[in-house]
């Protein structure tokens, strides 16, 4: 192969090829003893199944509480995509570059606790061209100790 040929080829592979973009990552229950303890170092728990719901950059002033620290009844952006995890907690979303907010949905209602400076739900970025890794917890019926 000439060199033209192997930059003709080397072009064609990289525009027709599918970009590969969005985000991956493992659901995990948040549950039991999180204390730091110099003798205590339990490591992550095991993924599990659960509902991973993508949307628009949601602000905390675009949700409906349930009560709960963490819990939302209802969530007023518009829902890009949703998918169930493995039964090992792995999920994979294609989704365009942009900040989205990532729930999990645990029977009707919506579960995230982190926040940015700007008060926006689960804030998560995805850059042109690349996979971003997502840790999401999913809310346990038995309390998390901090």
């Amino acid at each position: 192969m000439d060199f033209r040929a192997f930059i003709v080829t080397g072009y064609l592979i990289c525009t027709l090829a599918p970009q590969q973009e969005g985000i991956e990552g493992t659901a995990r229950p948040i549950s039991g003893n999180h204390m730091p303890s110099p003798k205590y170092h339990p490591g992550p728990p095991p993924g599990l199944h659960a509902t991973i719901c993508v949307f628009r950059l949601t602000s905390q002033t675009q949700v409906t509480g349930a009560g709960k620290t963490g819990l939302y009844r209802s969530v007023q952006t518009p829902l890009v995509r949703q998918t169930d995890t493995d039964d090992s907690g792995h999920f994979r979303i294609l989704l365009p570059p942009g900040t989205y907010s990532v729930f999990t949905k645990k029977g009707s209602l919506f579960y995230a606790t982190r926040r940015d400076e700007k008060n926006n739900i689960a804030p998560v970025e995805v850059l042109p061209g690349k996979m971003t890794r997502v840790d999401c917890s999913v809310e346990s019926d038995h309390a998390a100790v901090y």
